[in-house]
Order: structure tokens, then C-alpha cells, then sequence
């Protein structure tokens, strides 16, 4: 099978030690390169161990026939200005998840411009802690939303600090999910 693993390596700017010890359980450096190089076969196991250290889906690591997720780097800039990069280099950009939904900015408020998309992935209750401290998307009654900054938990209810200064602190009981931001996605 012909993979794309060392590709998507060396677009994380990654050593093969470094893959091989996020591996989970562990590897050697010399395996993730017999991998790479097709010199050792690839199993699912072995792809599924390989992504999750490279933060990417398994199908990303795979030729298909659809068009590849990558963008081309056409230039890197630093102190001194842009300039052309020294050799071919990718990016790989996000990927939807399963259980993602996202929250589009109509106008200005807090942190966020209008036409932003903010991508958010959801949480059940026993998650809820993961989000503390976070901007968050809660549901309410009659199909309404809030969207807020989380900061308190307290047993069955969540306290939420709206966006938009001097706002009133929102507090919201028994939502059955709340959505955490995790990507912004801005156009320049």
C-alpha cells in the first residue's frame, strides 16, 4: 500500500524519532521509517497508531481517489520577509470530525470579527469540565442558544459570561450538551 506518511511527517515538521515516541504504545524510529519507505507492509493497526501521533485521520495517510487534503506552501515568512521555501513543503488543514458543528459570526462581539467561523466540538455532560474556562456553545429552550465564555460548573448548573462587555453572567441548568470552540477559521 503507498502512503503518505512521511508527506504528512515531514508537513508537521517532524523527525521520525518524533512520531515513533507518540505512538501509542511507542515505537523505533527505524519502524516508522520502514513504514514510510513501503520496506515494512502497513497494517490498519499500524495506520490508525501512525495518524493519531501525527494528529491527522488514517485516510489522510492514504492515497484515494479523491483530491488530496493538503494546501502547497508557497511562501514562508519571518523577521526578514517572505520568501520562496528552500524545498517543497505542505500543510494539512483541518479535517470535520464527527460530533463538530459550527457558530458563524454575523457581527463584531468579544474576540471575534464578522464573518468568522468559529468550529466547535461537542461535549456530553460528563465532559463538560473539559470546556472550562472556554468559549462555548449551549442550547436552550425553544431552539435558542448562548454562546459564551464557561465559567463556573456547579453540580447540574453552568455559569456563562456572554461575549459582549458588561454583560450579565447567564446561568443554564441541565443543558444535555454543550459545544466547545476549538477552531477559528478567519478570512483576511
Amino acid at each position: 500500500m503507498i502512503t503518505r506518511i512521511r508527506d504528512v511527517r515531514k508537513a508537521r515538521g517532524l523527525t521520525l524519532d518524533d512520531v515513533a515516541r507518540r505512538c501509542d504504545p511507542p515505537t523505533t524510529p527505524q519502524t516508522i521509517g520502514r513504514l514510510e519507505t513501503g520496506t515494512r507492509t502497513v497494517s490498519v493497526g499500524w495506520l490508525n497508531r501512525i495518524a493519531g501521533a501525527l494528529g491527522v485521520d488514517a485516510q489522510d495517510l492514504v492515497g484515494g481517489g479523491e483530491a488530496p487534503a493538503e494546501l502547497k506552501v508557497a511562501a514562508v515568512v519571518g523577521a526578514s520577509g517572505a520568501a520562496a521555501p528552500r524545498k517543497a513543503t505542505i500543510v494539512i488543514p483541518p479535517r470535520v470530525k464527527n460530533g463538530e458543528v459550527a457558530v458563524t459570526v454575523s457581527s463584531s462581539i468579544g474576540n471575534y470579527r464578522a464573518g468568522d467561523e468559529i468550529w466547535c466540538e461537542m461535549l456530553g455532560t460528563e465532559d463538560f469540565g473539559r470546556a472550562m474556562n472556554r468559549d462555548v456553545l449551549v442550547p436552550r429552550a425553544a431552539g435558542r442558544f448562548l454562546f459564551g465564555r464557561l465559567i463556573n460548573r456547579d453540580a447540574d448548573k453552568l455559569q456563562i459570561l456572554p461575549l459582549e462587555a458588561g454583560g450579565r453572567q447567564q446561568i443554564v441548568t441541565n443543558p444535555p450538551w454543550i459545544a466547545v470552540a476549538s477552531t477559528l477559521v478567519r478570512g483576511l
